[in-house]
């Protein structure tokens, strides 16, 4: 059985194995985040964003709480805690003929944990080198 993209990325996402992540998304991928207004176009910036976020958000309350799928899409739920708030999130899938993720986006609730995830993605794309 072949893993659906979503599946995919949840594995990379646990492994911490995100050399994965250039077999996994599409070249023109869309990466919609809940703090960056404009749309971030590209595997590069994407790549960056999702490694950011799993090392900012991987922590021992971290789990997926549930899953919704479609034919070429998926919804994942999960929580976790940075800086003593507990975060939840969903990350809104969609992936093309190839099995490639073409589109990204991520929503975080309530507006005290997007505060503290803005913080904290701020200070780890600046460890990697990566702009925000």
């Amino acid at each position: 059985m072949t893993l659906l993209a979503s599946e995919y990325w949840e594995k990379i996402a646990e492994s911490g194995d995100f050399d994965l992540l250039d077999q996994l998304l599409a070249d023109d991928v869309v990466f919609e985040s809940p703090i960056v207004h404009a749309p971030q176009v590209g595997r590069a910036i994407t790549k960056a964003y999702l490694v950011a976020a799993v090392q900012v958000l991987n922590s021992p309350e971290f789990r997926w709480v549930n899953r919704w799928f479609s034919q070429q899409s998926a919804v994942l739920e999960l929580e976790t805690r940075i800086d003593g708030l507990t975060i939840n999130a969903v990350d809104i899938i969609s992936w093309n003929s190839e099995d490639r993720i073409n589109h990204f986006k991520v929503m975080v609730r309530p507006l005290k944990a997007i505060n503290a995830l803005h913080q904290a993605m701020g200070r780890q794309l600046a460890t990697s080198g990566a702009t925000s």
